[in-house]
């Protein structure tokens, strides 16, 4: 639709789509229109069947994560080996090539048990592990299992045991080997496919087709030859039978550690172009230095005895003329297959650290002294993460600058979905094309197709015009016109014309440049014709000239004013407010409230505070966990509803800890949103110190380890007893994420009980062992039988483990199956927890039985851990047994947590907290990992420690809070980086693959 004007002042509009409406009342027609935008407009461009796109990369951009040398070696001779391209200096061929990553995607096809170490296949010269690691039968600079003992020849001599997965732990621990620096293990981990990733035969390096995560284990094996003599490095799958480990090549472990060889093993000089099937033509690459003293990029060094060159033939990129002969023609040398990938616009420099050691090598050549290169070269980009490096922006100056032409052929990308239907329009030179008849359009998938082949052959330019409607558009634009005209007679004319055009945004808070608009436009035009008889006449007077029209007088005039505005939704005062900076929304929460993300943790391994932590297979491990609960408080509980217990009170819904939190009672000048719940969702724990948690079979005690417990079946010293849990960071890279606080909001745990001591909460990140019960071997529910055998299953001094691997995480089918599996991690049921001795501790009596001799069997501490001997069943918060004994809302959750039965089917699921198998593999990637290596942040929660801001990590305080004013809230801000200890190796915060909370020195209970 349109709506045209005939005015100059006051533009009309064509090929809108909406609404128009045309009304006339005598002599007097009015037309409006309405239209609405969602969408957005865009256009994309084919010149000669291909697109043109610029590109400027700056260094420390380069591709992380992706590409990978396969051993020391060829990172020491990469720059040598392309010193004379396009010639390769290299007689290695590798012939045979596996890669084995972490199975993050639960793949069950082409998966093996791998044990990775860094150091096998080195010579001694570029092994790290010095103290371990000794030489093997052959002496050589090129990679090869015999070059040390990590050979698997000599490594299962060394270590019988080594190649079942169960036991690598315990094998390597106390050896000097440390897991995540030295080696790695990966159950069923995923081989790729040769569609995943490429290498190159002669230089000795993998690209992946998709990034590797921080947290993520990257292993190979290969075969190559020398003048055809053959070399291995690692061992092929077909060497070795499953479900014996594979021994690998470690190229990059779960932690990432700048100081380790494996550092060195991430490429740091590949570009990604962003572009596909890349063309010769017209492709142009320079690299360029920005100046500060002219203030623009030069494509120099603009020193004296540089400055004579390209930077790309200072660093070796343009050294041929477009025939690959030799000589320098100030051309990027674009040879396929090494320094460009075509097929997917990867950019290989020919130096391993180009603006770095090879930059300065070049500042040498020219004379010119170490100090001056230092102004120039960017060490930092190889030797600190590529996040440090970004921050190093004195030397951050190198760019690489340039355009490419990739292929679209027949298909052309554009670069969005959901596209709206008839919104696509296409033409060539100018011409506008018929779709169906010369291109068809995919709107879903965003991708139009040339199917006049005489159109791709003529080279001529394609426009295609598009509507992006993506499901999410932050600005809607809409467009209001009334036009009216009186039209007195044929002659005179009258009419007054008003526009709007607005944009509506999704949020009040607009940054600078991107204010919505609001503007109207109005005015009013005539025009008066008649005609003019005299003027004819005395035209017709003068010599020469005789007229044959009439003529006419006609006379126009129009009046417009322009009135700027915005919409009142950014409005702060009277005025429209955009915002330079929105400090508030520059934060990026990561919300870790979700309680079932967070499992029962296993004990940490602080020498100064769990000396039993180091126990493998004993039961004195678990002798100090007390019963932590950790939960949501579903709202029946809350509020009165037809769901809620019936004695539960007023006064029972309203206590502090139990009651429901308004989001306004923290942030009292929050505007919530129409439609948005007031309550907000907390993640509550309870601990009782005295009480007995999962898998505690203490019962004597152990002097120096634990103080046992009272007929009561309470715990002794409850102030050297602990209760935590742990989940999976998915955000594990916290330095290039800028995680720099953990935050948190919390009720005072002191306002019923104000003359409590108190105790400690501490806040673990890194690595932390998955293997909750500790015994090296991964517990997990669905492996148990369903026929009730014994048949591939195991004994620790925990209970029953599968020998068998699982390939996927879900209970068995079967009436039985659920009864069977759903256990707990320990594998057994109450009625086997009461019989089981664990002899593999040494153990020759149940833990019945100690309880029986120690207190006898009328004791509470013998009856109540014959009802639950593992201490580990689960029960929903609702049900008839706790409506009967009138359980109170704290109470029903101190057995939420139970593995045990927390899985029922049937009419029961309902009541259940999972229907997944517990297993010890939080996050998902089908290896027990039991790394301990982490950094420690304690915060005191004693009631002196809770009252001044800006001490023990506390940044605000709301005092007098809640329904009733007598609540306080406290804010902690905990920087991560000024952690109070560090446990194990861990370097830094590019890994932090887990969380883990516990409290311990507490007395009494805590809320």
């Amino acid at each position: 639709m349109s709506l045209p004007l005939s005015g100059s002042l006051i533009a009309g509009t064509q090929s809108l789509f909406g609404i128009k409406m045309q009304l006339q009342f005598g002599r007097a027609t009015l037309t409006t229109v309405f239209s609405e935008q969602k969408s957005e407009t865009s256009t994309i461009r084919v010149d000669g069947g291909a697109q043109t796109t610029n590109f400027e990369i700056y260094a420390d951009d380069y591709e992380a994560n992706k590409h990978y040398f396969l051993a020391q070696y060829f990172y020491d001779n990469y720059d040598m080996a392309l010193s004379n391209m396009p010639i390769i200096n290299s007689n290695i061929i590798i012939t045979n090539l596996e890669v084995w990553v972490t199975n993050r995607s639960g793949v069950t096809q082409n998966v093996r048990n791998v044990l990775a170490f860094q150091d096998l296949g080195e010579q001694l010269s570029n092994v790290h592990n010095t103290t371990n690691v000794y030489a093997g039968s052959l002496n050589t600079p090129y990679p090869d299992n015999r070059n040390n003992s990590l050979g698997p020849e000599i490594l299962v001599t060394d270590f019988p045991n080594i190649r079942s997965v169960s036991q690598i732990t315990s094998q390597l621990n106390g050896t000097g080997y440390e897991q995540a620096v030295d080696y790695e293990k990966i159950e069923n981990a995923k081989k790729l496919s040769s569609s995943e990733y490429s290498f190159d035969s002669r230089l000795g390096f993998i690209s992946l087709n998709q990034a590797l995560n921080s947290d993520e284990v990257l292993a190979v094996s290969f075969q190559y030859t020398i003048n055809g003599i053959p070399y291995q490095v690692g061992e092929l799958s077909t060497d070795v039978a499953s479900p014996d480990a594979l021994i690998l090549k470690l190229l990059k472990s779960t932690t990432v550690d700048i100081n380790l060889p494996m550092w060195r093993l991430l490429m740091k000089n590949v570009y990604a172009l962003g572009a596909y099937q890349v063309n010769k033509e017209d492709f142009d690459l320079q690299i360029l230095y920005q100046d500060d003293d002219s203030g623009t990029p030069l494509p120099f060094i603009p020193e004296e005895g540089l400055s004579g060159e390209l930077l790309i033939q200072t660093l070796n990129l343009d050294n041929l003329n477009q025939n690959l002969d030799p000589g320098a023609n100030g051309v990027f040398d674009f040879i396929p297959n090494l320094t460009i990938k075509t097929s997917n616009g990867r950019v290989y420099l020919p130096s391993r650290e180009p603006f770095g050691d090879y930059l300065r090598t070049k500042f040498n050549e020219a004379g010119l002294n170490n100090d001056l290169a230092d102004q120039y070269v960017f060490d930092a980009l190889y030797d600190s993460t590529k996040t440090a490096a970004s921050q190093v922006a004195e030397l951050n100056k190198f760019i690489l600058r340039g355009q490419y032409k990739s292929s679209s052929g027949a298909d052309i990308p554009l670069n969005a979905m959901s596209i709206p239907q008839g919104s696509v329009t296409v033409s060539m030179g100018g011409t506008p094309l018929e779709e169906n008849v010369h291109y068809t359009v995919d709107y879903n998938l965003g991708r139009v197709k040339i199917i006049d082949e005489g159109i791709l052959s003529s080279g001529q330019q394609i426009d295609v015009s598009l509507e992006n409607n993506s499901g999410y558009t932050w600005m809607t634009k809409r467009y209001l016109g009334l036009h009216a005209d009186y039209k007195f007679n044929d002659d005179l004319i009258l009419g007054a014309t008003i526009l709007n055009l607005s944009e509506n945004s999704q949020t009040p808070k607009i940054n600078m440049g991107d204010e919505p608009i609001s503007n109207t436009i109005w005015g009013i035009n005539g025009s008066y014709k008649t005609e003019a008889p005299i003027i004819t006449k005395i035209i017709d007077k003068l010599p020469l000239i005789q007229t044959k029209e009439k003529s006419n007088i006609i006379l126009t005039g129009e009046f417009a004013q322009f009135i700027p505005g915005h919409p009142k939704t950014i409005n702060v005062d009277e005025t429209g407010t955009a915002y330079i900076d929105d400090f508030e929304n520059s934060q990026s929460p990561i919300d870790i409230r979700n309680s079932q993300s967070w499992s029962l943790a296993s004990t940490p391994q602080d020498p100064d505070l769990f000396p039993e932590a180091f126990e493998t297979n004993n039961l004195s491990y678990g002798y100090n966990r007390a019963l932590l609960s950790w939960y949501t408080i579903n709202s029946d509980l809350q509020r009165k509803t037809a769901y809620s217990p019936s004695h539960l009170s007023d006064e029972d819904r309203e206590a502090p800890y139990v009651r429901e939190i308004s989001i306004n009672e923290i942030f009292p000048d929050k505007d919530i949103p129409h439609g948005q719940p007031l309550r907000l969702r907390t993640f509550d724990l309870a601990f009782y110190p005295e009480e007995r948690g999962p898998y505690n079979f203490d019962v004597e005690g152990i002097p120096g380890t634990s103080s046992g417990i009272n007929s009561d079946g309470e715990l002794i010293d409850p102030e050297s007893r602990w209760g935590g849990v742990f989940r999976q960071i998915q955000t594990n890279d916290f330095e290039s994420a800028n995680i720099e606080f953990l935050e948190f909001w919390m009720m005072d745990p002191f306002l019923e009980n104000t003359i409590s001591a108190g105790g400690d909460f501490y806040i673990n990140l890194g690595n932390v062992s998955e293997d909750i019960l500790k015994d090296s071997r991964k517990s997990y529910e669905n492996g148990l039988p369903i026929d009730g055998s014994e048949e591939n299953i195991d004994t620790t001094a925990w209970g029953r483990v599968p020998s068998v691997q699982a390939l996927v995480a879900a209970f068995n089918s079967g009436a039985d199956a659920r009864s069977l599996q759903d256990v707990g991690i320990d594998g057994m049921n109450d009625e086997m927890e009461r019989e089981f001795i664990a002899t593999e501790a040494g153990e020759i009596v149940s833990y019945l039985d100690r309880i029986q001799n120690e207190y006898g069997l009328t004791s509470d501490a013998y009856l109540n851990a014959n009802d639950d001997p593992a201490a580990d069943n689960y029960h929903f918060f609702y049900g008839d047994d706790y409506d009967a004994q009138q359980k109170g809302i704290l109470e029903r959750y101190k057995k939420y947590n139970g593995l045990e039965g927390n899985s029922p089917t049937g009419d029961e699921a309902i009541s259940s907290y999972t229907q997944l198998p517990d297993i010890e593999d939080i996050n998902n990637d089908f290896t027990l990992s039991e790394a301990e290596s982490y950094f420690q942040y304690n915060i005191s929660m004693r009631p002196q420690d809770l009252d001044q801001v800006g001490e023990n990590y506390i940044t605000s305080i709301i005092e007098n809070a809640g329904p009733n004013s007598d609540t306080r809230w406290i804010q902690f801000k905990v920087p991560v980086r000024s952690f109070d200890k560090k446990i194990g190796s861990i370097p830094d915060f590019r890994s932090i693959r887990f969380m883990r909370m516990y409290l311990r020195g507490f007395q009494e209970p805590v809320f």
